[in-house]
């Protein structure tokens, strides 16, 4: 997916922060959409399905965090909220819901660009990285076909956001290996700097569609003071 050939959609209830978001979008060369409530944005998504949602979680009549649970519902499509400084709880909710980031306001629009860019570019990435060589990787029940992209348990489909499947494949690929928060935030989100708890979500959600007990993990495991490690 070229930057150029990417729709972005746009949700967000004040008109000078939806202008300048537009503004900075447009200038990277991505088509955008602005819309200024959730019913609209699901209208919008529904008749011209974007590439990427950048999402307001207090928005009028729908909030954003109904807005993100229709649309992850309709099928997979990346979602950065934008969250008031003090709304910890609705960023980790928006997260487990299935959103990719979330950028705090007040913010730089020059920072959400490149946040837009990241999650932009890992979602047209084919998940492996050039000559590594790998396209399935087994794990007891587990399998996990890089190339279709695609997680199955027993045969039976397991349904995965772009990015649950991208830190998955990623920390697959190299078992035993240890990786810090950080390390992963950078080489799975794109981010040299950003909030660590965004791996620890997407780690729970991880946990609760491959392991057989979550409470207890098998292959994804936490290794204490460090991060995480994928045991086969």
């Amino acid at each position: 997916m070229s930057a150029a050939a990417s729709r972005v959609l746009v949700v967000e209830d004040d008109p000078t922060i939806l202008e300048v978001v537009v503004r900075y979008l447009e200038r990277e060369g991505l088509d955008v959409e602005a819309v200024g409530d959730g019913r609209d944005a699901l209208d919008a998504a529904a008749a011209h399905w974007p590439d990427l949602v950048v999402l307001d979680l207090m928005l009028p009549g729908l909030d954003g965090l109904e807005v993100c649970r229709r649309l992850r519902a309709r099928g997979p499509v990346p979602v950065i909220m934008l969250t008031a400084r003090g709304d910890e709880e609705d960023r980790v909710l928006g997260l487990e819901l299935g959103a990719d980031d979330y950028v705090v306001k007040p913010f730089s629009p020059r920072e959400l660009t490149a946040r837009v860019r990241a999650v932009l570019r890992r979602a047209g990435a084919s998940g492996v990285p050039d000559g590594l060589g790998v396209a399935v990787i087994e794990a007891g029940t587990l399998r996990i076909d890089i190339p279709a992209r695609e997680v199955t348990m027993a045969d039976d489909l397991v349904p995965l956001t772009a990015r649950e499947f991208d830190l998955l494949v990623h920390v697959a690929r190299s078992p035993r290996r240890a990786f810090t928060r950080e390390e992963l935030l950078e080489r799975v989100w794109g981010y040299s700097f950003g909030d660590t708890a965004t791996v620890t979500v997407h780690v729970r959600r991880l946990r609760e569609k491959i392991e057989a007990n979550p409470s207890e993990p098998q292959h994804l495991v936490t290794v204490w003071g460090v991060g995480y490690r994928w045991d086969p």
